[in-house]
């Protein structure tokens, strides 16, 4: 049996918030390879516009690791992180980004404002794009097609 990688733990949370209801976002936060944190999209369960998978999963880490820098740190992601989410990326200077799909509206890396190309960014994580992509993009489209 092989071991999941870290992209198929962010599948799996994404996976667990569409049961939930929610759009299927799932991150996750490793450190020396291993995962320190994990969540998905939870902004109905909880109430909260800001309840992304990632800002989720970065506060986790940050409490567990008693530091607001996260320095050391790679973040896995199924959907490429909006503007919010890239911000607070480079805010806790994650070390490295990986995400799945694409976000063509709202996306914030490598489509639309492409906040860690901006000249007021401050941190620019090494940017993995299209790990997974296939599966968090089917994800995405059978959530949607359900509800339509």
């Amino acid at each position: 049996m092989t071991t999941p990688s870290f992209m198929d733990l962010a599948l799996k949370a994404a996976e667990n918030a569409a049961k939930s209801g929610e759009v299927p976002i799932g991150c996750v936060v490793v450190r020396d390879g291993t995962v320190i944190a994990t969540a998905g999209n939870r902004t109905l369960t909880d109430r909260d516009p800001t309840a992304h998978a990632e800002l989720l999963a970065i506060r986790e880490a940050a409490r567990k690791l008693g530091s607001e820098r996260l320095t050391d740190c790679d973040l896995y992601v199924t959907l490429e992180p909006c503007p919010m989410c890239a911000g607070a990326i480079s805010f806790a200077r994650i070390r490295r980004l990986y995400y799945g799909a694409a976000d063509p509206k709202g996306g914030a890396v490598d489509s639309g404002v492409r906040f860690f190309a901006s000249p007021t960014c401050h941190h620019r994580p090494e940017v993995y794009p299209s790990v997974g992509e296939r599966e968090a993009a089917s994800l995405l489209r059978d959530f949607f097609k359900a509800r339509r």
